[in-house]
């Protein structure tokens, strides 16, 4: 099974290279992040990866809220309403913050991510910050109605569609491997923010384990037909590399299952 890919960007943040790597970076210039969700479409059915975050979570946390997730989806023509299965790579808040938009899905997460969410770790603020309450309450809500579809470890969503559990960023990050017409392609989500920490090899600041992290980089490689089909987080690299899904999408919805411009 080759499916299409598509990246929705929806969100920008303007920010310097020193908040962007454990450690700071001597550099300091200018290195914004990009913020998107993600499509995978094929053999009749539609997967979303993440479902991003709203008006109220961009105000609070001064994000640049550039359109609505669901917005950028229905522009490559997705309904949201009819989507079956919303893959959740981690509980951040920019990862798991528009769950209502999806009133028919299952929701596929890591149990240690959700024991993460709900757990001792969130008695830190150094970890809770980073996730919305409400979002949490809500993914337990959706426990409670059979919504949510729980994975340990790796695991075979679908033929050519699998979850890998990579940890590090949080403690049950998972990343997406689908494969395409040009191969393999690992939708890395929060395992890599940016070209940037594959290529340097070095950890994002905002992280539960510095060596999964690290060491997540080399599943990522190990699980990508190239260096060229991994797909980091929130690189605005990707709205330049890659196609528009369409004449007048450019910036908003990108093909990832097609080679990269550069």
């Amino acid at each position: 099974m080759e499916y299409e890919v598509y990246a929705i960007r929806y969100a920008h943040h303007e920010r310097r290279a020193a908040e962007n790597f454990l450690g700071g970076d001597p550099h300091d210039a200018p290195m914004p992040l990009d913020y998107f969700v993600w499509a995978i479409v094929g053999g009749g059915k539609t997967y979303i990866v993440d479902t991003g975050f709203g008006a109220e979570q961009a105000r609070l946390r001064k994000r640049e809220l550039l359109r609505s997730p669901v917005e950028g989806l229905k522009a490559i023509g997705i309904d949201p309403a009819t989507v079956e299965d919303v893959i959740i790579t981690h509980m951040h808040y920019d990862h798991a913050g528009g769950l209502d938009l999806f009133p028919n899905a299952a929701f596929h997460i890591q149990d240690r991510e959700m024991g993460f969410a709900t757990g001792r770790p969130m008695c830190h603020r150094a970890f809770s910050h980073s996730l919305a309450v409400d979002d949490v309450v809500g993914m337990v809500r959706r426990v409670f109605a059979g919504r949510v579809r729980f994975h340990d470890g790796d695991e075979e969503l679908a033929p050519g569609l699998s979850l890998h559990f990579i940890g590090g960023h949080t403690m049950g990050l998972q990343s997406v491997r689908v494969m395409t017409r040009r191969g393999a392609v690992v939708l890395a989500s929060d395992a890599a923010h940016l070209y940037a920490h594959l290529e340097q090899g070095r950890a994002y600041p905002v992280v539960y384990n510095v060596a999964e992290m690290l060491d997540g980089h080399a599943t990522l490689r190990r699980l990508a037909s190239s260096p060229r089909h991994i797909v980091p987080g929130h690189d605005p690299l990707v709205a330049k590399l890659y196609p528009a899904a369409r004449g007048g999408l450019e910036g908003v919805a990108m093909r990832l299952d097609v080679e990269p411009n550069a």
